[in-house]
């Protein structure tokens, strides 16, 4: 899942996801709501940035979102993560709790994740 390369096309199929989650649903942002989100077993997606410095901010999340049976995609940069959830900053993660009107693209980014 984190660390493996995904396709530029998933990766904007997430952003999009967020975006209508973001609107229509409900969504998790930062490594400390994204942590409590997987905790609680609310989330659905999770989506890391990979330029975080230090990388250790976000460390747990692959694992804990493993353990959670959770997808959890890397993304490009911390800027567009949060330009994506509608935030003037970057994000370090973002988790999708309720997909909204997203739930099939959250669909076809789960297929894609398990070919």
């Amino acid at each position: 899942m984190v660390g493996q390369e995904v396709e530029k096309e998933l990766v904007e199929k997430v952003y999009e996801a967020i975006e209508i989650s973001k609107k229509t649903g409900k969504i998790r942002k930062g490594s400390n709501e994204v942590t409590k989100a997987l905790e609680k077993g609310t989330a659905k997606l999770v989506a890391i940035a990979s330029d975080i410095t230090p990388p250790e901010v976000v460390m747990h999340l692959p694992v804990l979102s493993k353990e959670k049976e959770v997808p959890c995609i890397q993304v490009g940069s911390k800027v567009e993560l949060g330009a994506a959830a509608g935030l003037p900053i970057g994000t370090s993660a973002i988790a999708i709790v309720d997909e909204g009107e997203a739930k099939k693209t959250v669909k076809e980014i789960l297929a894609d994740l398990s070919k």
